[in-house]
């Protein structure tokens, strides 16, 4: 068939592209609070417009922690861009994915501004581009931050309670090591962007204390870098609510984003290398809104306080307190057999028919034992404690919903052999991981974190776990709401 060559005119430049050819335009725009701690690396919002004869999609990155709700973003964010690209550009408010890293980096105070500012450089910028999907990974810089204890409930790690004795912890949860990839190229070979999706929390920070893009806005620029500075590198953050840096918690050197998103961006590049671009085939984006069961955490808050009340209850007095504790601790990991002394004085006294040395040492080890249990004790019950505010905060916005179900947006995105779906939840890798299985294409890939930000979305299990992890207590959603999703979210994916 002939195909219809005819001219576009976009700001001022001037393009020739035939019927039907996808164009796309990319830009980004710093967004650092300067005002609130120096830069060490900034932050951006980041916009990829793709558009045809018939489609526009409208693809945001923004290196913060979330849309509404936690972060800085205002709640009402989306309906402002959605409101004022629609009114100057004519965007349909259905063909917007904003995905947040969720990184915690300090931004500007006029975010909805600066990314109008950057959806319109990237809109005037639009020519034809070719495009590929691929897929890369990295399975050293993440790990599940949830794992299973011998009493069979979950805990994980954060840096909001300490963790479980090492001898009590059984088994740990999966990572999703696939790095989904799209490259967009330009007529002329080279590269305009690339679009990449992993399942990580960006949550390392840099030494110097620093406002920084963490691990993943380190690793977009290792494919800025290599690519070219033409090039936009767009992370979409994947299913990573329980999947943490490796070496989250490591007090014996200073956890640094740019090693780990270092390796990130050299896999990234890797595999978005090898992809062949062509005519990008099927160009198709869809929304639809649905609503989940919201959950009743009345039962579970008298079950924590109640567990909290036992622990409380089983504290028990002891002779020793830290000052005394730590010095004993460290002969008895020194020497089991002669902790208080050189060994020549226990023989000495054994020799002689005494044992004072021997009895010494028992009375202290019984005291070392009560000291360490009321330890363990309170750090237990810093986790139910936590967990209890958690599980009330999320209980009262429940309630004052005013209605037993949630509204999400879910958006499926498909560029010729790629397909993707969102959530606006912190979904975690479980989720991902079933979603990829179930899909009747290959490449398909899971995004959280975008058009909004409703706290955590674990499994019906993990909700069922008696609130001894993050992700079981800082969530709006009832069990049955997994089911729901994924039958909705395979329709759509295998709709595309």
């Amino acid at each position: 068939m002939l195909k219809v060559l005819v001219i576009l005119l976009v700001g001022s430049s001037q393009w020739l592209h035939a019927a039907g050819q996808l164009r796309a335009g990319a830009a980004k725009v710093d967004i650092s609070h300067v005002d609130t701690q120096p830069v060490n690396d900034p932050p951006y919002v980041k916009a990829l417009v793709l558009k045809d004869d018939t489609t526009t999609a409208v693809i945001i990155t923004m290196d913060v922690v979330s849309i509404g709700m936690i972060g800085s973003v205002p709640n009402d964010y989306m309906e402002k861009i959605r409101a004022k690209l629609n009114a100057d550009l004519g965007i349909p408010p259905t063909s917007f994915l904003v995905n947040t890293s969720h990184c915690h980096a300090a931004i500007c105070g006029d975010i909805d501004e600066k990314t109008v500012e950057c959806v319109k450089a990237a809109w005037a910028k639009l020519e034809p581009v070719r495009g590929g999907v691929g897929t890369g990974h990295e399975d050293r810089i993440s790990e599940n931050r949830r794992f299973k204890l011998k009493s069979g409930r979950t805990a994980d790690v954060r840096h909001a309670y300490s963790l479980p004795a090492d001898e009590e912890i059984v088994e740990v949860g999966p990572i999703d090591p696939e790095i989904g990839l799209y490259r967009f190229d330009r007529l002329d070979g080279t590269t305009l962007a690339v679009i990449y999706n992993y399942a990580v929390h960006p949550i390392q920070q840099v030494p110097n204390g620093r406002n920084t893009a963490d691990m993943t806005g380190f690793s977009s620029q290792v494919v800025e870098d290599c690519f070219g500075q033409d090039t936009t590198a767009l992370f979409i953050q994947g299913c990573g609510g329980d999947i943490n840096p490796v070496l989250y918690k490591d007090v014996s050197a200073p956890r640094n984003a740019e090693t780990l998103g270092s390796l990130l961006g050299i896999s990234t590049m890797r595999a978005a290398r090898k992809i062949k671009t062509a005519e990008v085939g099927e160009f198709k984006i869809v929304s639809q809104t649905i609503e989940l069961p919201r959950a009743d955490f009345a039962e579970r808050i008298d079950l924590k306080k109640a567990e909290r009340d036992k622990l409380v209850a089983s504290l028990g007095g002891t002779s020793l307190n830290f000052k005394t504790f730590q010095p004993l601790a460290i002969a008895n990991g020194l020497s089991q057999d002669f902790p208080s002394y050189y060994s020549h004085r226990y023989l000495h006294d054994r020799k002689l028919g005494r044992a004072d040395y021997d009895r010494l040492d028992a009375e202290n080890q019984r005291n070392m034992a009560a000291y360490l249990n009321n330890i363990h004790t309170m750090e237990e019950i810093t986790r139910v404690q936590t967990n209890i505010r958690l599980l009330e905060m999320h209980q009262a916005q429940n309630v004052a919903a005013g209605k037993r179900t949630l509204d999400v947006e879910l958006v499926g995105l498909r560029l010729g052999d790629f397909h993707m779906l969102t959530f606006p939840g912190e979904l975690t890798v479980e989720i991902g991981l079933n979603l990829k299985q179930a899909a009747m294409h290959e490449n398909t890939f899971i995004a959280g974190y975008t058009n909004g930000y409703i706290y955590y979305a674990p499994t019906a299990d993990q909700l069922r776990n008696p609130g001894s992890a993050q992700e079981d207590c800082d969530t709006l959603l009832a069990p049955e709401w997994q089911e729901l999703f994924e039958a909705k979210a395979l329709e759509m994916l295998n709709g595309l």
